[in-house]
């Protein structure tokens, strides 16, 4: 009988996992690599690189954050020309890093992608048609409507994404345009899941993307729930996510754990409930924290609002802005999600309609 698992489930085998341990930036998931499963992750990140059209001839540059990142640089070496891994940060090293590095080929969060292009536009001033870009393949995150087309205008480039696995960074699957479903690298890797029912999803509506690692040395009976979410609408295809679901929200390719956001916050005296409101109102995604106090001097205490930040901090790479709320409540409350970005379903799947 298979085993389904989430991502909260391989966090907990990090102590028995063995191997080349490939670690979210919380360890809130830890997914484990023999050689061999290596071997197979890379080969698969290549075929990918090569359906996006990159080749011999080609010089990649790779702005991901880890666990993807030393991956698809492994995997970009074997395919082309030269590669590089330069982490996602910093929009100004990355256009130095293009420019020297004569890149043809970015391999980029769509977001990452989307901010690139306007800083090139407004704070550098320069023709992103100047980068001599061939290739740009996004993976990561969900991207905007419209992101495909806008990048491959702008850059004169052939633009694609990549369904990447949420636990280890490697390719799955792709897609050439925007209305096109997921093609997925290998037979069986990839499925849709009923949200509420460990079994495959069989209606019209919300499913969950779940990896089927069949050939992984641990894991072969295993089922991955992924986190996202798709709509289908019968046609068998595997439509490419739309939103996701769970314990845990996609924000700028880091997930956030909820739960250790919400213990975070009890060792705190005074807190009596939270809302995470995540957006993107331009190019990057945006994630404040509301934290609302039962008890009223603790509103304007710049002490108490520190250590909430601080605890914030130590939980995730993600820049989280803290605000507390006016309004007391002295009644606790669970911690909620508002995702103005329209990603995030809820965190209860059973609840998800």
């Amino acid at each position: 009988m298979a085993r389904w698992l989430t991502r909260d489930d391989l966090g907990a085998a990090a102590g028995s996992a063995t191997g080349l341990l490939l670690v979210s930036p919380d360890v809130s998931s830890v997914f484990p690599l023999s050689p061999e499963d290596r071997t197979a992750a890379v080969g698969l990140t290549g075929a990918a690189l090569r359906e996006s059209g990159v080749g011999e001839g080609d010089r990649v540059v790779v702005a991901l954050a880890e666990p993807a990142g030393a991956l698809w640089t492994a995997a970009a070496a074997d395919v082309a020309r030269a590669a590089a891994r330069v982490g996602p940060r910093g929009r100004m090293r990355l256009h130095h890093a293009l420019s020297t590095l004569r890149a043809t080929t970015l391999v980029a969060t769509p977001t990452g992608a989307m901010d690139l292009l306007s800083r090139l536009h407004l704070e550098f001033l320069l023709d992103p048609l100047d980068l001599g870009l061939r290739t740009i393949v996004l993976t990561g995150e969900i991207a905007s409507k419209r992101t495909l087309g806008h990048l491959a205008g702008e850059f004169g480039a052939t633009v694609t994404e990549v369904l990447a696995s949420p636990f280890g960074g490697g390719a799955l699957a792709w897609r050439a345009a925007e209305e096109d479903p997921l093609r997925p690298l290998a037979d069986g890797v990839l499925g849709l899941a009923a949200l509420d029912k460990d079994v495959p999803a069989t209606a019209d509506g919300p499913a969950e993307l779940v990896v089927t690692p069949s050939a992984h040395s641990t894991l072969g009976d295993a089922v991955l729930r992924t986190g996202l979410v798709a709509r289908t609408a019968g046609a068998g295809d595997i439509p490419a996510p739309a939103h996701t679901v769970g314990e845990h929200v996609l924000v700028r390719g880091v997930w956030l754990a909820l739960p250790r956001i919400e213990k975070a916050l009890s060792r705190i005296d005074g807190v009596s409930g939270w809302e995470l409101a995540v957006s993107r109102q331009g190019t990057l995604d945006t994630a404040v924290l509301r934290v609302t106090f039962a008890r009223r001097s603790l509103v304007g205490n710049p002490m108490w609002k520190g250590r909430i930040e601080q605890a914030v901090r130590a939980l995730t790479p993600v820049s989280v802005a803290v605000e507390i709320a006016q309004e007391v409540s002295e009644t606790p409350a669970p911690g909620t999600v508002n995702d103005l970005r329209g990603h995030h379903l809820g965190r209860d799947r059973a609840l998800i309609t």
